[in-house]
């Protein structure tokens, strides 16, 4: 996201007494990416009620890829504001919207969570790392949210989040859901977040890594071989990946 986009936004906003028409008007949707720079700039200058209202745009109310569904985004994510330790109900909003049918609400829910984690990134991993243990989506939730370079600056913090990707891996191994749609979205998330966690910790994160290249199982095989793609791992180890390359061809 722009800076400077994000706070043009912002001191339009405080312009403004009334905010959906604008809002509605730059959503960017329906189109491929909604407005994440105003998105973040309704995080910034909105309040609580302001985002409880949003989340009344529901998808009978706003279909999916319409300007609606930009405010229930932006409603998701504000939640994100008001996370503390002991703020359960939020808590307990995200848990269930990370299960939404919207896939942008999913990724408002991530974006809501990373929010908290600029704040408190030790309570962030205690709390999601439950989810790791909760459906699919949950699960991917989990993975999307963690897996973020910016929150993973603290090796201690990037080798917990590789240990969550382990436990979340080790689920798929003899799934039966495979192909169901949270299924997929989950292996989709997969393919990136392993490179993102081993490259903040890189010789902790190959050694975990390298324990699933050697597994046989099709979607894990898949998993680790869209990660092996990623540059972030090539300018970590470019002879590392080059050599795990060159073993799953071989199969």
């Amino acid at each position: 996201m722009t800076v400077s986009k994000i706070g043009a936004y912002r001191e339009e906003l405080k312009k403004l007494r009334h905010w959906e028409p604008y809002l509605l008007a730059h959503s960017g949707l329906p189109g491929p990416r909604g407005n994440l720079e105003l998105a973040r700039a309704v995080f910034e200058e909105g309040d609580e009620a302001l985002f409880d209202g949003f989340l009344s745009f529901t998808p009978d109310k706003a279909p999916a890829n319409s300007p609606g569904e930009f405010l229930h985004f932006c409603g998701v994510y504000g939640l994100g504001k008001y996370l503390s330790k002991t703020n359960d109900s939020i808590w307990e909003q995200l848990k269930t919207f990370a299960s939404d049918p919207w896939w942008r609400t999913r990724e408002a829910v991530a974006m809501a969570l990373q929010s908290y984690g600029d704040r408190d990134i030790d309570d962030l991993t205690a709390k999601v790392e439950v989810w790791a243990g909760g459906n699919r989506y949950q699960q991917r939730a989990a993975a999307a949210t963690l897996c973020e370079p910016r929150l993973l600056q603290r090796p201690d913090v990037a080798g917990k989040v590789i240990d969550i990707l382990d436990t979340i891996t080790g689920t798929m191994v003899t799934a039966t859901d495979r192909r169901e749609e949270s299924f997929k979205v989950l292996r989709q998330a997969l393919g990136y977040c392993w490179s993102v966690a081993v490259a903040a910790v890189p010789l902790r994160g190959k050694s975990a890594m390298e324990k699933w290249l050697v597994k046989l199982e099709p979607d894990i095989r898949r998993i680790m071989k869209d990660n092996l793609s990623k540059n972030r791992l090539i300018k970590m180890d470019a002879c590392w990946v080059e050599r795990w390359r060159r073993e799953l061809s071989k199969e």
